[in-house]
């Protein structure tokens, strides 16, 4: 994944990708250079680690596109005893296995934006309202933004790395 030029005047759907596309670029930048135990490193005492919030954000990609949006029944690690397997790597799971599950996850997400209208309605609906792809697209920015900001003071904890952009 890599940061491109978002628009200035592209699209509406050029526009919300190309600023969701390097928000996905930053989080694989933020696991860049960690060992392996420093990306699974908790650096806040609810667990949060890089490994973990990109590992995370892979299944949020599977929730929101994948399931909800397009109707697919996608496996996810957490559970009702364990609602936040997914910020864990597990044993034997290590950088590459993260970033591998979130570029898939993206490229299937990819995949069912460029086949749908944004004002296409999801399959799927929470409280009785189905969500639209520019909604969800602008949901996923704001999800993704969110853990980068995590993911940027997690890796300044650990190593002393910081920056918006690599």
């Amino acid at each position: 994944m890599k940061v491109r030029e978002t628009p200035k005047n592209g699209d509406e759907r050029e526009t919300l990708m190309a600023f969701l596309d390097n928000n996905r670029a930053v989080m694989v930048w933020k696991l860049d250079g960690l060992t392996e135990q420093q990306a699974r490193q908790a650096v806040v005492e609810s667990g949060t680690s890089v490994g973990g919030v990109v590992k995370h954000l892979a299944y949020v990609e599977r929730w929101w596109f994948d399931d909800f949006f397009a109707g697919n029944d996608v496996e996810y690690p957490w559970t009702e005893y364990d609602p936040d397997a997914d910020f864990r790597l597990d044993d034997g799971e290590g950088i590459a296995d993260v970033i591998s599950l979130y570029e898939a996850a993206v490229a299937r997400s990819n995949d069912i934006v460029v086949s749908v209208e944004m004002d296409s309605l999801s399959q799927r609906d929470r409280g009785g309202t189905r969500h639209s792809m520019r909604w969800i697209i602008g949901h996923m920015i704001e999800e993704t933004a969110r853990h980068a900001g995590h993911a940027d003071l997690a890796r300044e904890l650990i190593d002393g790395t910081t920056g918006y952009l690599p």
